[in-house]
């Protein structure tokens, strides 16, 4: 299939474009590049072997957007591109709401006008906020989100629901994440944010590089056995992989489907920074700082709906993603930026 991938560039983008090309696909990517770099396309071609057809365009742009459409018939799109920092879209809720928002409406005219009926969309495990039920199944109800972001992955979400009901012949798959970490196992793409990072992993792997003198933990009085807040960590190759498992569905003509991609156990952030000393012999300082607003205290996924429609379930553990994760950044102490 030709499959056009949003945010390509990314964190999540780039390593499923590689999964993508090694399962005989083409991966057309589209990124504006505000907070990745184009050396990851470099280093998507040097891991597969294989060429990509990179766009520099934002998809608040949508006159630029037609003419990529347009030029590259595609067979579906992965849709990844969007602002995804909690504490930041707290404090720019605005931002978060025009990008996201305006650039997916702009997304599903295009693919309307293109002929396009197929997405994959990368949602997240915000769109639970609270969670009434731990695990979490998709069972589960959508709550009040805490934050603007998480409130955009709902309403995307929405947005998608309501166009597949009022034309059926779109088929979207709604793969909601939980927390992904890792990196590709060659250690020529990770997650690499600009400035101070915003997730875990990267604050701990740059607390070990020495970019960063100490990790902040935020919150230490949550109701979890250590205090700390408590996610579902996933590899980003598990990722990547679950994503060409949906391209089936999309084949098959799923309609609308909604799946979590987790590991089904959670770990603290205590926990979490244990795993990667353990794996790595690196020992990471830590200060506790007070909660973050936006955060919840425990969430972990039921991926059992994945494995049994998908014949998708995660393979790697919490060692295994510290590892990678610390390849990443020793072999690229400032990113891609070296």
């Amino acid at each position: 299939m030709r499959i056009i991938v949003t945010g390509g560039a990314g964190f999540i983008g780039s390593h499923t474009a590689v999964e993508l090309l090694d399962k005989g696909h083409e991966a057309i990517i589209i990124d504006n590049l505000s907070n990745s770099s184009e050396k990851a396309i470099d280093r998507i071609e040097k891991i597969t072997g294989k060429k990509v057809r990179f766009y520099k365009e934002d998809l608040c742009n949508k006159d630029g957007l037609l003419s990529i459409f347009e030029r590259e018939k595609a067979d579906c799109v992965i849709h990844f591109a969007g602002l995804k920092a909690v504490g930041e879209s707290v404090k720019l809720p605005y931002k978060y709401y025009y990008n996201n928002i305006v650039g997916t409406l702009n997304l599903i005219d295009v693919m309307n006008k293109c002929g396009v009926k197929n997405i994959i969309f990368s949602s997240s495990a915000t769109v639970y906020g609270t969670p009434s039920v731990v695990p979490i199944t998709e069972e589960c109800p959508k709550g009040i989100c805490t934050n603007p972001y998480g409130q955009t992955k709902s309403m995307i979400e929405q947005i998608l629901t309501d166009v597949q009901k009022a034309d059926r012949s779109f088929n979207v798959v709604l793969l909601r994440y939980f927390n992904p970490i890792g990196a590709h196992p060659s250690g020529l793409i990770g997650e690499n944010p600009n400035g101070i990072p915003n997730n875990l992993m990267p604050f701990i792997t740059q607390v070990a590089i020495g970019r960063l003198s100490e990790l902040g933990v935020f919150g230490n009085d949550y109701d979890t056995p250590d205090g700390t807040g408590v996610r579902d960590y996933i590899h980003v190759m598990d990722l990547a992989s679950a994503h060409v498992h949906a391209l089936k569905k999309i084949a098959d003509g799923s309609g609308i489907s909604i799946y979590n991609l987790g590991t089904g156990k959670g770990y603290s952030v205590l926990e979490v920074i244990k795993s990667f000393e353990q794996a790595t012999g690196i020992k990471i300082p830590y200060s506790f700082r007070p909660r973050r607003e936006g955060d919840i205290a425990t969430c972990y996924a039921s991926a059992k709906k994945a494995k049994e429609e998908l014949g998708w379930e995660a393979k790697y553990d919490i060692i295994d993603m510290c590892r990678d994760s610390w390849n990443f950044q020793r072999l690229n102490p400032n990113g891609y930026d070296d």
